[in-house]
């Protein structure tokens, strides 16, 4: 095993030569391997308090088969491919890593804890894993590629994103997105209030976020899926379902996988979709055996609309309640639709082929932008576009001018931006040129609120951090739009910084 270790000060001689001279670096073997320690003694630090600055940068060199533990205090944190377990902990920086797992041979060692990454502070990337991960970061963005075994990712408000989950996943970000290409068992994830996009999943999920969307392209098994105020669009559901959004719009194409007798299909149970004030918006095969209960709280019959050919039941109570019930094929297990203030549609399958496949070809496009972006190569480590440090919350607008001026130095000086009020982001905005309603989303009624993150840079450009809320094809329309807008530079201090704000769009169909 090789070794290199370089030291290095800003102080001067002979102050620089007494430091370089005292830290302590053991290296010896041990009966399961190497160990390396590099201190800077007690008695020397009080230098560094009184400000001299220290670096050290250990560069070491393994057998491909070897087991790496590495631990430090605040710095970063990079390996290449490590070919059995890696435990990797520092308590300020941020950790980047090749493949781990894999050995001299190729063999994979699944099925048991390969991965174990922590940081207080910074980002996590990584490779392929061939076994476990568990990656924790108390506020930075967690990448990962494929994992074969269980994975267990959680951040304190970062970004999530995996390409790929063998095993089960437990995800949970206080106020990031969370995206995953495919999962093979069961997948639960929370997020304080992110975007969720999945791709396919060959098994069960559970899902909550306290203001996001969520997009699920496919899922095999049974579904639990939650959000406080954005929409949720399900492309396929091939099992039960229970959707349920305080002010979005549900939206779902039932596809249960394999007919049963009598060419019929039908989901494995109780279904219920409920929605405080948004629309429910359900494409149905013509062959599903089910009960159909589909229910608005007020409005009028009006508030239901069926095909024909379902041939519901519609029990009107003038501007109340509407109900519409309704036995599919002989009936079979009840799909129930809720909803307060919104409407519900129900429609076949195949009269919307075209929507759904623009749809998933839309959700395929957007996993793999959000991969890609952060997929890493055999040869080096890809920045993710989103690099930025976790959103702090904004101080109340009321305090005194020098209080403002103090918050905004100290966002400035130690996160590059300042938080501001979206009505000063608008007196800003020299260019900012309105969203244009995508047709697909108008075809499947899908109307409502928008909120996005955005950061106003020094330059002049809008970039969008992250969706708060709202449907993701609407969101989409959003993004296009708010990359084109322009405004005036934001300034502290007479010095330049980028501002991190909100905006709000609200897309309604007259």
């Amino acid at each position: 095993m090789r070794y290199t270790v370089h030291l290095e000060t800003d102080v001067r001689a002979p102050l620089a030569q007494h430091l370089l001279d005292h830290y302590a670096l053991t290296a010896k073997a041990t009966p399961t391997g190497v160990e390396i320690n590099g201190n800077l003694p007690p008695q020397l630090a009080h230098f560094t308090a009184s400000g001299a600055q220290f670096w050290v940068q250990f560069e070491i060199t393994v057998p491909r088969s070897y087991s790496v533990e590495a631990k430090t205090g605040v710095g970063d944190i990079e390996t290449e491919d490590i070919g059995g377990v890696a435990t990797l902990m520092t308590q300020g920086g941020s950790i980047r890593a090749g493949r781990i797992g894999v050995g001299f041979a190729g063999k994979s060692v699944s099925d048991r804890l390969v991965a174990r990454l922590e940081t207080e502070g910074g980002h996590i990337q990584v490779q392929d894993v061939a076994g476990d991960l568990k990656a924790f970061t108390a506020g930075g963005h967690i990448n990962a590629g494929n994992i074969a075994g269980d994975a267990s990712l959680h951040s304190g408000g970062g970004h999530i994103r995996a390409a790929q989950i063998g095993g089960r996943a437990d995800l949970q970000t206080d106020g990031g997105n969370i995206t995953v290409g495919q999962a093979g068992n069961l997948v639960s994830v929370r997020t304080g209030g992110g975007q969720i996009d999945f791709g396919e999943v060959r098994g069960s999920v559970r899902a909550q976020t306290g203001g996001g969307g969520i997009r699920i392209m496919y899922v095999s098994g049974p579904m639990e899926v939650e959000s406080s105020a954005g929409s949720i669009c399900l492309t396929r559901v091939a099992g039960t379902v229970r959707a349920a959004t305080a002010g979005g719009t549900i939206t779902a194409w039932i596809n249960p996988d394999a007919p049963t007798s009598g060419g019929t299909v039908q989901l494995p149970g109780l279904s219920q979709l409920t929605s405080g004030n948004g629309d429910i918006i359900v494409f149905l095969p013509r062959n599903l055996a089910a009960d159909i209960d589909a229910q608005v709280e007020s409005g009028g019959e009006r508030r239901i609309e069926a095909d024909p050919a379902l041939a519901l039941q519609v029990q009107n109570h003038g501007n109340g309640p509407v109900r519409a019930l309704g036995a599919l094929n002989g009936g079979g297990p009840p799909l129930k639709l809720r909803t307060t203030g919104g409407k519900i549609r129900l429609q076949f399958l195949d009269s919307e082929i075209a929507l759904r496949e623009t749809l998933i070809q839309e959700q395929k496009e957007r996993l793999m932008d959000h991969l890609n972006a952060v997929q890493l190569t055999q040869t080096g480590f890809v920045k993710p576009p989103s690099w930025n440090p976790p959103e702090v919350v904004a101080e109340p607008q009321d305090r005194g001018d020098w209080i403002d001026r103090w918050l905004s130095s100290l966002e400035s000086t130690f996160l590059g931006s300042i938080h501001e009020d979206p009505d000063e982001l608008q007196k800003h905005l020299v260019s900012a040129p309105t969203p244009v309603y995508p047709d697909i989303a108008r075809r499947a009624g899908v109307q409502g609120i928008v909120r996005l993150q955005v950061r106003a840079t020094k330059d002049g450009r809008i970039e969008v951090d992250k969706i708060l809320s709202g449907s993701p094809t609407l969101a989409d329309a959003a993004i296009a739009a708010v990359k084109k807008w322009r405004v005036r530079p934001f300034s502290t201090a007479g010095r330049p910084v980028d501002v991190i704000s909100t905006v709000t769009f609200n897309f309604q169909l007259h």
